[in-house]
């Protein structure tokens, strides 16, 4: 089972690069998705960021809740600055985590394969800090993006240098444009209808799952197995096994 698993994600992983990046007609992460009977459903978003990053939050919850299947709210968050996710919802943290260079994670923890429990996303302000990423459009795109990987998105385009598509899921050196990369466009929100258009028989929202909990250190060394990417192209995925058909998975944004 566990080999399965970890087969069926890196070929996910990898076949989603693999494909001309302008031209994807799909950008779901492998599939991953939370369980739940109806549509549209709310997904708590857990305010661990400080007040620089405060705006930033609301305008992506702001962002994605125009979904036509998702709706998004932020409430107090419940973790620190380790981002320790939270059964049921996703964990939304900021800190200065070290000359490691990442700027921002999304990690969730997966059941059965597809079927997200929990998130967190976390800004690494070591970066943020510095002159190059210090504007309003990086800590919009990243923080639009992170918090987007924990509904079950993937990137429409990994080129830095493709113009830029107008959307927080695609690459770019330019985050301001024109076109802006800050915010979601319509491909993004026909891509949530395509991976919520059936609905499941029970909830992972809000809900407390039974099952291992994992916290996403700051290192590659806690992230598990290294699926697809790389530090030099800019965006990777590692899987870590916690057993018993449960996976922490983890996509990294590179400086």
């Amino acid at each position: 089972m566990r080999n399965r698993l970890l087969a069926a994600i890196a070929v996910a992983a990898i076949t989603t690069l693999a494909l001309p990046s302008a031209a994807n007609a799909s950008h779901s992460w492998g599939g991953y998705h939370w369980a739940r009977t109806a549509n549209p459903f709310t997904l708590l978003l857990g305010d661990n960021v400080n007040s620089t990053w405060d705006t930033y939050l609301q305008t992506a919850s702001s962002d994605w809740t125009q979904s036509s299947v998702l709706n998004t709210t932020v409430v107090a968050g419940k973790s620190n600055r380790n981002c320790k996710m939270t059964t049921g919802r996703v964990e939304v943290c900021n800190a200065a985590y070290g000359n490691n260079g990442w700027l921002g994670l999304a990690s969730i923890q997966v059941t059965g394969g597809v079927h997200i429990t929990k998130g967190s996303a976390k800004m690494n302000d070591t970066y943020f800090n510095q002159a190059q990423y210090n504007t309003p459009a990086w800590h919009r795109l990243v923080m639009c993006q992170e918090i987007a990987h924990t509904f079950g998105l993937d990137h429409q385009d990994e080129n830095f240098n493709n113009p830029n598509l107008g959307t927080c899921m695609d690459y770019t050196s330019d985050p301001d444009g024109p076109p802006s990369n800050e915010h979601p466009n319509q491909h993004d929100f026909d891509q949530l209808v395509a991976i919520y258009s059936h609905l499941d028989a029970f909830s992972t929202v809000g809900q407390a799952i039974p099952g291992p909990s994992a916290v996403v250190g700051d290192s590659a060394a806690t992230w598990g197995k290294l699926v697809s990417g790389s530090a030099s192209r800019g965006t990777a995925t590692y899987v870590r096994d916690l057993g018993r058909g449960d996976l922490v998975v983890t996509f990294v944004i590179w400086s």
